[in-house]
């Protein structure tokens, strides 16, 4: 992630000179355009840790949220990730902040937002102290959401009980899983340096490399080539989409594939996996039910926080699946604390046979050493003399 200047509290509450803003409701989409010094709108409700770390990589002067970036419902990581930056941020600025276009160039002055002389919309301010409040109140709101999560528990469970406990529905792939290991990145918490610190077990053991949407890019310039896509395919490259990685579209159980039109109109093969969840439990599920004997995830979810910023509709798919998977599961950063590059016998042999030249090479050349050798070949063919009396042969005189 590309350092932030942190401004002064002072400096934060100044107003802003004019500045282009950038507008889409879906933030990753959003931070994929986004440029120094654009002013990011956004309609995001419980602001994530990967959205906002996503947003404060392109060094934005300001984020606008038509909604509210905390709700209460969890203690969510976005809001402060972007204060800790110093990133202005405003939030509940409500629908009419989202009427913006695309290059319109907006002043912020306090919580109020102008087009030149026009008032746009206003919103709450955050502040250190206001962001610590929210996260406090819903720190004592979360017993609710565990409740709810365990309702929608029940119901995932109702849904995809063949799935998860019969496979029922995964689809053929040409993706050989069998007895390997299996690494499925996706481009979350902290994957641009888990994927660094797995790179020599990766050559080591060559794991199947799934990359579930934009883990696929983060996989190629890790310099390696995914053997599988999967998702939506709302945030990967044409570039990895046509590396010659198997696609898998993740479509949902209605019959409904939004990636369907994108893989369609690039013009790769592609199966479809329908299921409830989300791509990387999808993904996970899918390797468990053809044969990975170990399953390495990077940048997935797994606290609880985490699991309340994908939202509960998500949260039940990523319980259940670690659930099945759980045998075989390893978490990347576990990997890389206890491995330690494997050294077969083949490369022993060739590092004892290369010392073993270097040293004849070195005694070859040098008047002691040629003096030791012609010693060791006497000897030498001594001993093969004895041997040949043994078997009856007639001695052997080697040629001086």
């Amino acid at each position: 992630m590309k350092r932030f200047f942190k401004r002064s509290k002072d400096a934060l509450n100044a107003p802003t000179q004019a500045a282009r803003v950038r507008v889409d409701e879906r933030t990753k989409k959003l931070a994929r355009r986004l440029e120094p010094g654009d002013v990011a709108v956004i309609d995001h409700a419980d602001l994530d840790r990967v959205a906002a770390e996503s947003l404060v990589a392109q060094e934005p002067a300001a984020v606008l949220n038509a909604a509210k970036s905390t709700t209460g419902r969890y203690p969510n990581l976005g809001p402060g990730i972007l204060l800790e930056a110093g990133i202005p941020l405003i939030d509940d600025l409500g629908p009419d902040i989202m009427t913006l276009h695309e290059g319109d160039y907006v002043t912020i002055d306090g919580n109020s937002v102008f087009v030149g002389e026009r008032l746009i919309a206003e919103g709450i301010r955050q502040t250190e102290e206001t962001n610590e409040q929210a996260m406090q109140d819903a720190r004592e709101g979360m017993s609710a959401q565990i409740e709810a999560f365990a309702a929608n528990t029940m119901e995932y469970l109702a849904r995809e009980r063949d799935l998860l406990l019969n496979a029922v529905g995964i689809p053929d792939v040409k993706t050989n899983f069998k007895n390997k290991h299996m690494l499925v990145v996706v481009r979350g918490y902290h994957y641009k340096e888990d994927l660094g610190l797995l790179k020599s077990y990766i050559r080591d053991y060559r794991p199947v490399l799934v990359g579930v949407d934009g883990g696929a890019d983060a996989i190629l310039e890790a310099g390696f080539k995914p053997d599988m896509i999967i998702g939506d395919m709302d945030s990967v490259s044409d570039k990895a989409l046509t590396c010659g990685a198997e696609i898998v579209v993740h479509a949902y159980r209605d019959g409904r594939a939004p990636g369907l039109e994108r893989v369609e109109r690039v013009g790769v093969e592609h199966v479809i996996f329908p299921a409830t969840g989300t791509s990387e439990d999808a993904a996970m599920l899918l390797g468990d039910a053809k044969g990975a004997s170990l399953i390495v995830t990077l940048g997935t979810h797994t606290t609880l926080v985490e699991f309340l910023d994908k939202g509960r509709s998500g949260m039940a798919s990523t319980f259940f699946t670690r659930l099945v998977v759980g045998p075989k599961l390893v978490d990347a950063k576990g990997v890389s604390r206890i491995y330690r590059t494997r050294i077969s016998s083949f490369q022993l042999f060739m590092l004892s046979a290369a010392g073993l030249l270097a040293l004849f090479v070195a005694l070859a050349v040098t008047p002691a050493g040629q003096a030791f050798l012609s010693i060791i070949s006497v000897y030498f063919w001594d001993v093969i003399d004895v041997i040949r009396g043994w078997l009856g042969l007639a001695p052997g005189t080697p040629t001086t």
